[in-house]
């Protein structure tokens, strides 16, 4: 089993650019209403959706906030000083770190997307200690 993480945006090419660049991936559809980010080997990191298409009622209600309450994106990377530069370079609000995290002895940094969702790009657990 794979997790395929989706999350209902406002604006799905501008999600899709943003995301593209914090995690260094691809689109792997594209599109105005639907998404697929995937990695430097075509793997599906995350899927877009823009709130109004379809019929999916589950999706949420877009005028309730904050979206994504309780639950974040979370991305472990081997390239952590990329990923935080990138985030740096790209002026992502960062809401948290870079920081050490000494119970997963990893290093991590908190940004929030376009939409206002908190993702957290993490170093491999155990690769730094305090």
């Amino acid at each position: 089993m794979l997790p395929q993480p989706m999350i209902a945006v406002h604006d799905v090419p501008v999600s899709s650019r943003w995301y593209q660049q914090l995690l260094g991936c691809q689109s792997g559809h594209g599109g105005d209403e639907y998404e697929m980010i995937v990695n430097n080997q075509g793997t599906l990191v995350l899927q877009l959706h823009r709130w109004e298409a379809h019929e999916h009622p589950f999706m949420g209600d877009p005028s309730k906030k904050p979206y994504g309450n309780g639950a974040l994106l979370w991305f472990e990377s081997p390239a952590f000083e990329e990923a935080v530069a990138r985030a740096q370079q790209m002026d992502a609000e960062i809401v948290d770190g870079p920081l050490f995290n000494p119970n997963a002895q990893h290093r991590e940094i908190w940004v929030r997307d376009p939409d206002g969702y908190i993702v957290v790009i993490a170093s491999p657990f155990g690769e730094a200690s305090g």
